[in-house]
């Protein structure tokens, strides 16, 4: 098969490592990625948001089968034109996909489905926003409606916070996407992600990881895109686990295909547990970064074959093997992310890293520039590795960051402390 993956980040070199192991993948492209793809596979630049663009590459390079690995494209309907050209595309519809560019229409269906979810109110308006705020007290979530790359969650531990977090919103800080808000209860628990391969009818879990947002060890600072990483997460046992499908996914899907909008592609399922009871905080329509890269480290080739089961709605005939391990990634940031950063930083000591099914380094945001390894983002690498236990696959991550010389860039040294 030739294979065309969209995007550029961490989540697409994890995807597109996993996919060159299948002997199925004859060619492999990857637009626009990054210098760590391609190390491993032809890059290509086209404006990945682009329908007919992305189409007409397809057909131009006999592409038999494309994933897309960001949000943005699938908001922008770029799976509806592969579809309707006839280009195999795993990737859910751009209506399909307003479970993540529309906080408000998620909160919607969760009530039509009965999901349970944290009481909210959904805003146009400053002022009205305010008032609810005023009303309800702190602890309280404030949501940009729309789409703002992971960060448009403010979880705000008094009134003040909140109240500036509407400013911001309705300022322009999340550009469109902060036009209209969404205000949640706070959610007491401890928080995981599910991972649900979906056809249109069926739906296969294939696997938990939990994920660490706060910049800083100790889950302080500022909400970020996301710092690291683990797979799987204890806290999300089979008993929760069938629990959340029962009480959350399957109603959804069931809802979804009711309006005549039937999810076909990964659903990401974030979860507030406690005492045993998940509650939905979000779903995502794509694989989460940095989850993903633990995910396919675990999985492997077989993930190829996962999701073209999924594109062509024989899910029903699939199954998951699952190593018996676990996977830790730790995000390596630029400093002062998720604030003000500098690009364009040489990183040194890359390629002495091993590259193995148990330990890879995984670019995000990099690139090559006369003949150096650069920056080019704010979350730049991701160290991943795989062990017999939690605390072995960290040490071999941590064992690696040590490794790299790179001044101009920070990590957290905690990832894993919630299940050590």
């Amino acid at each position: 098969m030739n294979i065309l993956i969209l995007g550029g980040g961490g989540r697409e070199h994890a995807l597109a490592w996993a996919v060159m192991q299948n002997p199925k993948c004859d060619k492999l492209i990857v637009a626009p990625g990054n210098a760590g793809i391609a190390a491993i596979a032809d890059c290509a630049s086209i404006d990945i948001e682009n329908g007919a663009a992305v189409v007409g590459f397809a057909e131009e390079n006999a592409i038999d089968f494309v994933i897309i690995g960001p949000e943005a494209p699938l908001a922008a309907g770029v799976a509806d034109r592969l579809r309707d050209a006839g280009v195999l595309v795993f990737g859910p519809s751009e209506a399909a996909s307003r479970l993540e560019s529309s906080k408000s229409f998620t909160k919607e269906i969760c009530d039509a489905a009965n999901a349970p979810t944290a009481g909210y109110g959904h805003f146009k308006d400053a002022a009205a926003a305010k008032a609810h705020i005023r009303a309800n007290g702190a602890p309280i979530v404030v949501k940009a409606d729309g789409l703002a790359a992971g960060k448009g969650v403010i979880v705000a531990m008094d009134e003040q916070t909140a109240l500036d977090a509407i400013d911001d919103m309705f300022g322009g800080a999340f550009g469109g996407a902060g036009a209209e808000v969404v205000i949640e209860e706070f959610m007491e628990g401890e928080e995981a992600s599910y991972f649900i391969l979906c056809d249109g009818e069926d739906a296969l879990p294939i696997g938990t990881a939990q994920d660490h947002k706060r910049a800083y060890d100790g889950d302080e600072g500022p909400n970020t895109g996301g710092m690291g990483a683990y797979s799987p997460a204890p806290v999300l046992t089979d008993a929760i686990a069938e629990k959340a499908m029962e009480e959350i996914v399957r109603p959804t899907l069931r809802e979804m295909a009711a309006r005549g909008t039937p999810y076909q592609g990964v659903l990401y399922v974030g979860l507030m547990i406690k005492d045993g009871q998940p509650r939905l905080v979000e779903y995502n329509v794509r694989f989460g970064d940095p989850e993903c890269q633990v995910l396919m480290m675990r999985l492997g080739a077989q993930v190829l074959d996962l999701l073209q089961a999924a594109a062509e709605s024989r899910l029903k005939e699939a199954q998951v093997n699952w190593a018996d391990d676990h996977a830790l990634t730790v995000v390596m940031a630029a400093k002062g992310y998720p604030g003000a950063y500098e690009k364009g930083t040489e990183i040194r000591g890359l390629s002495a890293l091993p590259e193995s099914g148990d330990q890879m380094c995984f670019h995000a945001g990099t690139a090559k520039k006369d003949g150096k390894i650069v920056s080019a983002g704010g979350r730049v690498l991701n160290i991943t590795a795989r062990g017999a236990s939690l605390k072995e696959a960290q040490k071999a991550a941590y064992d690696m960051i040590d490794a790299i010389d790179w001044p101009e860039g920070f990590c957290r040294r905690d990832i894993g402390w919630r299940a050590l």
